[in-house]
Formats: C-alpha cells, sequence, structure tokens
C-alpha cells in the first residue's frame, strides 16, 4: 500500500466508567489507503464506533499511534485537533448534530466561515444543491425530516471538502428509502472530491458497497479476517 492517510498502530482505548475503567479497543493496528471505502462493522458493543472516534482524533489514545495525512494525532492537544479537523475532515453522525437555532444554509456554512472561506455561503448554497435540498436552505433543523436533516449534516461534512469522511452509522435513524439515499449521496460525493471514507455500519448491504471491510469483536479485529488476509 502506498503511504496510507489513515494508520493506527497498536492502539488501544481505555475508558473511565460507573465500575471503573473499561478497556474499549485492545491493540488495534490497521492502514486506510487514499480513496479507499473501508466499512466497520461488528455487533454492537464491538468498538466500531470507539475505533472511528480515536480515527479523527474525537477520542484520545490511551496507547499506540494514530497517524492521518502524516500526522500524528496522538501528539497533538485539543485545539491542534480541532484545527486538523476543520482542515481535513468531516464527521457525519447518526444522530445528525445540527444547530437548531441556524437555518440549513447556516449549519452547512458555519465549518466554511471557522475555516475563514470568504464564500462561505456560495459555497453553502451550492453543496445543499448537491444534496437536493437547495429549496430548504432558509429552513430550521426542527422544520425537516429526517431524511433532510441527515442531508443538511452531509452537505456539512463536505463542504470543505475534506480529505478523510467519518460516518458512524448515519442511516441508522432513517427509513429504507431515505438510508438508501443517503448512502447514495455519501459514496457518489465522496467519489466525486477523492475522499478516503470509514463507514461505520450494521447493515451488510452498506458495507458490501466499500472497498474493503474490517470485522471488529470486543475490541479487537477479528482474528478469522486476519487468518483470512
Amino acid at each position: 500500500m502506498p503511504d496510507p492517510v489513515l494508520s493506527l498502530q497498536d492502539v488501544t482505548l481505555r475508558l473511565r466508567g460507573n465500575a471503573g475503567e473499561v478497556e474499549i479497543l485492545h491493540g488495534i493496528s490497521l492502514d486506510v489507503a487514499k480513496g479507499e471505502s473501508l466499512g466497520l462493522i461488528g455487533p454492537s458493543g464491538s468498538g466500531k464506533s470507539s475505533l472511528l472516534m480515536v480515527m479523527g482524533g474525537l477520542e484520545k489514545a490511551s496507547g499506540g499511534t494514530v497517524t492521518a495525512l502524516g500526522q500524528d494525532l496522538t501528539a497533538l492537544d485539543e485545539d491542534q485537533l480541532a484545527r486538523f479537523r476543520r482542515d481535513h475532515m468531516g464527521v457525519v453522525f447518526q444522530s445528525f448534530h445540527l444547530i437548531p437555532t441556524m437555518t440549513a444554509l447556516e449549519n452547512v456554512a458555519t465549518p466554511l466561515e471557522l475555516a475563514g472561506k470568504k464564500d462561505a455561503f456560495e459555497r453553502a448554497a451550492a453543496e445543499l444543491d448537491a444534496v437536493g435540498l437547495g429549496h430548504r436552505a432558509d429552513h430550521y433543523p426542527a422544520q425537516m425530516s429526517g431524511g433532510e436533516q441527515q442531508r443538511v449534516a452531509l452537505a456539512r461534512a463536505l463542504a470543505p471538502r475534506p480529505d478523510i469522511l467519518l460516518a458512524d452509522e448515519p442511516t441508522g435513524n432513517l427509513d429504507g428509502q431515505n438510508g438508501q439515499a443517503i448512502m447514495d449521496l455519501i459514496f457518489g460525493l465522496s467519489e466525486r472530491h477523492g475522499a478516503t471514507l470509514v463507514l461505520v455500519t450494521h447493515a451488510p448491504e452498506l458495507a458490501a458497497r466499500c472497498d474493503r471491510t474490517i470485522r471488529l469483536n470486543d475490541g479487537l479485529i477479528d482474528p478469522a479476517q486476519k487468518a483470512a488476509e
């Protein structure tokens, strides 16, 4: 593999809960190539979303190294991580995370404004058009359906043209038809912009669309999969 866009070496993650410290990830090593689409699959509680959060620097690895675009994320502080994500990553969550007091246009423009783009609103409008919501630009999240809110969230993640797109169960709160439309958009826009895509999903049909899938079990890459590689 050429220099990977994402590289994890012996990554562990421990989180403190009510019963004390729990180890969520147990020494994950994984490379993701430029432009690749990778599906993270496995049962609930297997560590898929935690692994995605570690890849994005949204959770700090307890051990090992996480390298993105040649930058060691484990060596960055919170402000540096936030700037790195702003400049290089888009993140799409299952629960949308739109700002309720902002219109669709303002939600999409926000990361562009934070990055100092003078044409933030023009680019945001174009991105809403790309996801078929140009006519909803002045509407607030509460005035939109779940599928429309997820399309706004997707437009917001892709507007800055990220090198890496991380999606955590992006169709989990949507019906089949809306979920299919969102996935068509994610794969289409990812391919058009050349972004590397990492997708957490329970849906076999979505995982099948990825170039490669990694199955997790109990915070480890499935040993059967490793043996097959």
